[in-house]
């Protein structure tokens, strides 16, 4: 027979145990809310970009797909394919597209399913199956210099994508290590790799990307560790890593540093 203290401790286990279960039940469900928070648009929503773009929409068996190509104002030397962070739509992102502009590249730039005018269900399967049609759109156009540029949640799709096709270089901002590892130091209590409905393994992608790879991060990146992109360059010790001191997630851009560096990508 169970004594009274036995039967408190096996109920108080129990309770534990059914807490610990419906959280990890929750997160799994409601992790595209933690992953991503986009800003839809209206199919009639005009942009009012300080750049020339042209606006194409590709409609898919069950959803659009919106694409931006930010248009040189000269001849165009190349294409850069920007995939953007996990914040809003293109509109946030566009600010960021001027010293490509400015090196005569064009930027065509994705929204994700949810985002902006992009519509249909948001799974990594999608986000990957969208880079490479607007992938094989830019090769049409100019196959000899296609950079593929990732910020943030965009570095997995973005090395997902350079990886199967070939590019010029990558360049990725704010990189992490893959999802499931990233979302380990926010609940170290669960199996993040079993939870995570999107991988994105950029350690893996970076193994069979034979273009040149540049890494930019900031020390003092709350969102994204420092240590990510670390453990990413040890993966690959062909990779230049460009570590700007006191850079958070968010704001490399104003650094001296990143836009030297930068500038040095993009000037061939």
């Amino acid at each position: 027979m169970q004594s009274r203290f036995e039967k408190k401790i096996w109920k108080s286990v129990k309770i534990i145990l059914l807490i610990y279960i419906l959280a990890g039940c929750t997160l799994y469900f409601v992790q595209d809310l933690l992953l991503f928070h986009p800003t839809p648009l209206s199919a009639d929503h005009k942009f009012a970009f300080a750049n020339e773009y042209k606006e194409h929409n590709i409609r898919l068996s069950d959803r659009n797909l919106n694409i931006i190509q930010f248009q040189s104002r000269v001849f165009a030397k190349g294409i850069v394919l920007y995939f953007h962070g996990n914040m809003q739509n293109i509109e946030r992102y566009a600010e960021f597209i001027t010293p490509f502009i400015n090196k005569s590249y064009e930027v065509w730039m994705v929204d994700y399913p949810g985002f902006g005018k992009s519509t249909g269900q948001l799974t990594e399967e999608n986000i990957n199956a969208d880079a490479i049609l607007v992938y094989n759109m830019a090769l049409k156009t100019k196959s000899e210099n296609i950079i593929i540029y990732g910020k943030s949640i965009g570095t997995g799709v973005a090395s997902y994508l350079a990886s199967i096709k070939p590019c010029k270089q990558l360049i990725l901002e704010t990189p992490y290590y893959s999802i499931p590892e990233l979302a380990q130091a926010r609940v170290i209590v669960y199996p993040t790799a079993l939870l995570t409905r999107y991988k994105f393994p950029i350690h893996e992608y970076l193994h069979k990307v034979k273009a040149r790879v540049t890494i930019f991060h900031g020390t003092d990146d709350g969102v994204i560790p420092y240590r990510h992109a670390m453990s990413l360059k040890n993966e690959n010790q062909s990779i230049e890593f460009i570590t700007i001191e006191g850079g958070s997630h968010n704001n490399l851009y104003q650094y001296d540093l990143y836009q030297r560096k930068l500038d040095s990508l993009i000037s061939n």
